[in-house]
């Protein structure tokens, strides 16, 4: 018997416990590995299918508030620009408010110089009137001393009187 070769009642014995073992392994544990496999395979495609669900939600949120973050940004801008032409607004208003003002004020300034000036002048006017006469007074007190000169004086103004009438 050579050790390399084994004899044929091993070979059919080796044979049997085999196809008995392989029958028990196909009965019992192929089916139950199959099944844990095929649970294996469909926990792993349904996870597959999820994450490829969650990654196109993803990608929707992120388009989202990609879209969401466009929107503020275009706000934003609006807002600033809004913001800008009501400051230039308030600012031209304010500045028309000022010269309009501005030239309120020098008009009254204007009026208030005329009207002291017209007073002026007529305080100057009567002050000249009173001079004058005062003056004209004195001169006449030296004149009409005599009573033939305010005789004389009293014919000329009568005759002047006179003379204007006309």
């Amino acid at each position: 018997m050579s050790l390399l070769i084994p004899e044929t009642g091993l070979v059919f014995w080796m044979l049997v416990a085999f196809l008995i073992l392989l029958f028990i392994v196909g009965k019992f544990g192929f089916p139950t590995i199959v099944t844990m496999v095929d649970k294996r395979k469909n926990f792993i495609d349904e996870s597959l299918q999820a994450a490829k669900e969650a990654n196109e939600r993803l990608a929707g949120i992120k388009e989202e508030g990609e879209r969401l973050l466009q929107q503020a940004r275009d706000e934003h801008a609006s807002i600033l620009k809004d913001a800008e032409a009501s400051r230039q607004r308030i600012v031209s208003e304010a500045r028309e408010e000022a010269r309009a003002e501005g030239a309120r004020m020098i008009e009254d300034a204007k009026q208030q110089i005329q009207t002291e000036k017209e007073a002026m002048m007529s305080d100057l006017r009567r002050q000249v009137a009173d001079l004058s006469v005062a003056i004209a007074e004195k001169i006449l007190r030296e004149k009409i001393n005599t009573d033939s000169a305010q005789m004389s004086l009293i014919d000329r103004m009568i005759d002047e009187v006179e003379s204007s009438k006309s």
